[in-house]
């Protein structure tokens, strides 16, 4: 018994420069138990936003071209590790005191004394060392951490198969095309679903510009040499048709506007060129509706710089689409607050090393909650083989997450532990369910004010049909299943009776730029 008791204090912390995805230092931590030894590699960005939490770096130029994390391993062993053994915290119940307390410890707004990738390596380490104390799995840990809801929602997988950016060496400005298979039945049918369309395109770009268009970037996609957003997304379209999957798959874009934002307001899409094209933000806004328009698009993220509010704010105004910020939000509470404020967005992306700790990772999700936005769990460009975010993805219900493409070794583990925890869930009582129908209808869910339902469950693939501020059908209309449109005021007549939604905002039907189908 006695054992039992103790089996949640720590009684050693140790830590270790290991390698990311670049071959870039990181920090490794283990945290040992009374349960065993459990570890924790910390990811770390490419492009960094200016609200992230700080890492620290050596910058020895004769060690990783002064990347190492030795300093960040000494903060872990010798000034993180030595007083949190003394205050004898329980992980299996004290997660949230234990981050406090090294937030305490650092003293500072960004983590930037100690280091992010010191002090999340131990959040990280004794969030599964807690869940082994609990004897309970890492998602069901954190689902307990974030007092969720009692159904098990598993994340449609975003998939990053077009690299551009700071992710690439190739002339496109956008960061990421993404395709998410949210038609399909389950986690393990996802994946099917976009390892095939990942393997058509590689089939498309051999075709179209040669074999050295299959060469991949950070994240696993393909880096061809396409300039325009409108190639990368007909390439995608390409792909999805050739793999037999129309209508099973939509599509979402990272612009990661803040790389490409000048100090006069003006945006250069042409950076990775030598000839500028440079936009205002309303020609950029434009561009984006246009995109909209054309291709089945139910995401963006970081549309435009993290301090570009008015463009924000117009963009979230006039286009019913899921709205995600990144740089803008940083994974942090002060700054969601103030995009509230300005209503810029209606998503958190949520990465653990933006903020630095597991619980207040958690608590931006439960802020995002509170605002009535979507959560969308992300990897990092310099990830491990660390598949924590799975889980947290899992226990927050967050609906869907992104982890890069279906290749490499760092990006496949999250997916292939997002089907473990299907499996096990399968193997249970427990109620889960895939969140693409489900996801796919509530895109608009920061829009609704009200939702009665009388025939139609909540959670199937049915038609849904939304009405912006009653007006009738056949001039505004929101459709899950392109198959069944409701193209005049009399079907809706028929139909209007099995179900209702109601929108609010002060947008009317032509201000809203709607995707191609939703």
């Amino acid at each position: 018994m006695a054992e039992d008791n103790n089996s949640g204090l720590i009684s050693s912390i140790r830590a270790a420069q290991r390698l990311d995805s670049r071959g870039k230092p990181t920090v490794q931590v283990s945290v040992t138990t009374g349960k065993g030894t459990f570890t924790a590699l910390v990811p770390s960005g490419a492009s960094v936003g200016s609200y992230e939490a700080v890492e620290i770096r050596d910058g020895n130029p004769k060690a990783y071209g002064g990347n190492g994390v030795l300093m960040a391993v000494h903060n872990v062993q010798h000034v993180i590790g030595p007083v949190l053994i003394e205050q004898k915290f329980d992980v299996r119940k004290d997660l949230s005191k234990i981050d406090e307390f090294m937030v305490k410890l650092d003293s500072t707004h960004s983590k930037q004394k100690l280091g992010v990738n010191a002090i999340l390596g131990v959040s990280m380490a004794c969030a599964r060392a807690g869940a082994a104390g609990k004897d309970v799995p890492l998602y069901e840990f954190l689902r307990q951490e974030a007092e969720m809801e009692p159904s098990y929602i598993l994340p449609v997988p975003f998939f990053n198969v077009l690299n551009g950016g700071a992710h690439a060496g190739n002339s496109m400005a956008f960061q990421e095309f993404m395709i998410a298979p949210v038609g399909a039945e389950d986690i393990a049918q996802a994946v099917q679903v976009g390892c095939e369309v990942y393997q058509e395109l590689k089939k498309v770009l051999a075709r179209k510009y040669g074999p050295s268009a299959t060469t991949i970037g950070d994240e696993g996609g393909f880096a061809p040499p396409i300039t325009h957003p409108s190639e990368a997304l007909d390439l995608l379209t390409t792909a999805v048709e050739a793999a037999g999957h129309t209508g099973k798959v939509k599509f979402a874009i990272d612009p990661a506007a803040s790389e490409f934002f000048k100090s006069d307001r003006l945006y250069d899409i042409g950076f990775k060129t030598d000839r500028p094209h440079e936009l205002f933000p309303n020609q950029l806004s434009d561009l984006y509706k246009q995109l909209l328009k054309d291709y089945p698009i139910i995401l963006v993220e970081d549309p435009f710089s993290q301090d570009d509010w008015n463009a924000w704010a117009e963009f979230h105004r006039s286009c019913a689409v899921e709205l995600v910020g990144d740089d803008l939000l940083a994974t942090n509470v002060d700054r969601m607050a103030l995009a509230k404020q300005h209503d810029a967005c209606n998503s958190l992306l949520l990465k653990i090393n933006q903020i630095g700790t597991i619980s207040e990772a958690i608590m931006a999700a439960r802020t995002a909650s509170k605002f009535d936005w979507q959560v969308f769990v992300s990897h990092r460009s310099g990830e491990t083989t660390d598949d924590f975010i799975a889980d947290l993805a899992v226990g927050l219900g967050a609906g869907h997450m992104k982890a890069g493409s279906p290749c490499r070794g760092e990006r496949v583990v999250k997916y292939n532990r997002l089907m473990d925890i299907e499996d096990e869930l399968k193997a249970t009582t427990k109620t889960s369910y895939y969140a693409g129908p489900k996801w796919m209808n509530t895109v608009y869910a920061p829009y609704l004010k009200k939702v009665l339902y009388t025939s139609i469950p909540f959670h199937r693939n049915g038609s849904i049909v939304i009405i912006i501020h009653r007006v009738h059908i056949n001039r505004t209309q929101i459709k899950s299943n392109p198959s069944v449109p409701y193209t005049t005021a009399a079907a809706w007549e028929k139909e209007k009776k099995q179900f209702m939604i109601l929108v609010a905002g002060p947008r009317s039907p032509e201000e809203i730029t709607l995707p191609h189908t939703v």
